[in-house]
């Protein structure tokens, strides 16, 4: 082997290592799922008892392969079902109106040329660049004179007109030629013909990697929904496992792998539009 085969097969190692490791809680939570409560309390039950000095037993395969667990959350636990539907109805529409808003938005800096554009995107950066501690006071009052505490509107809202979208979009953008521009409207097309026959369907990359991108985001969130949301039932999926109690851990496990499920699948499905957004659109991990 050359040096070139070798420096292959160590970095092939390198990261296998580590997708293995990356991946192990998930396939332990997965094959807990799968236990029956009295395994999980033997493996894991020293978790909650301070008295007790013993380790914990991670096994890979259960002994006895049990639904329980699910039935638990799906049919006896009907927060779970509830705070799903919350998920879902406060999510979506933070994805589709922030990439109907950043794509419009994006191919505004990217394309358009108009008085102030620049001094505008650096505005757009600082936002995003703000941690939600900066953000939260002055969305709480806003929120708060409109009305919308306790309302999914004050998350949803916010969330829609976030710069993250417009910063990711806009990058992707400025990678397309504006020679296609200039020929289409040497035909007679305007700027908004132009960003529907030419932009979009060259942006849907991009697109897919915001999707994926918010998805997770909004999907994992736990700060907004604890402060805006005063009323319980009216919190996202991501509100549930924090409030699952120690003696209750077999629940836990089914509740996170039904959790992670949708941000797996959507992955899955999107990871060839995802990786091929990222990469197009610039951005360096």
């Amino acid at each position: 082997m050359n040096k070139r085969q070798i420096r292959i097969l160590l970095r092939t190692i390198f990261l296998t290592v580590i997708a293995l490791v990356m991946l192990f809680p998930v396939v332990l939570t997965m094959v807990s799922s799968l236990m029956t409560e009295k395994e999980i309390m033997l493996n894991y039950g020293m978790l909650g008892n301070t008295q007790m000095n013993d380790f914990v037993n991670l096994k890979l395969i259960p002994d006895w392969v049990s639904l329980e667990q699910f039935f638990k959350v799906l049919i006896s636990t009907s927060q779970f079902l509830r705070m799903f539907w919350n998920s879902v109805f406060m999510v979506f529409p933070i994805i589709i109106g922030q990439v109907v808003v950043a794509t419009l938005a994006a191919f505004a800096f990217a394309k358009l040329r108009f008085p102030g554009r620049e001094p505008l995107f650096i505005v757009y950066l600082i936002t995003m660049l703000m941690p939600f501690q900066v953000t939260l006071v002055p969305n709480y009052i806003i929120s708060d004179r409109l009305g919308l505490i306790n309302s999914p509107s004050s998350i949803i809202l916010p969330g829609i007109f976030a710069a993250f979208g417009v910063f990711l979009l806009r990058q992707f953008m400025l990678q397309i030629p504006t020679a296609y521009m200039e020929a289409a409207q040497m035909d007679g097309a305007g700027y908004f013909r132009s960003f529907i026959r030419i932009v979009l369907p060259m942006v849907k990359p991009g697109m897919a990697a915001l999707v994926v991108l918010l998805f997770a985001d909004y999907w994992n969130m736990v700060e907004q929904p604890l402060i805006f949301l005063q009323d319980t039932s009216l919190q996202p999926l991501s509100i549930f496992l924090s409030r699952l109690q120690e003696d209750a851990l077999g629940v836990s496990f089914a509740a996170a792998v039904l959790y992670m499920t949708p941000m797996i699948l959507l992955f899955l499905l999107a990871e060839r539009y995802f990786i091929e957004g990222i990469e197009l659109s610039g951005i360096k991990g």
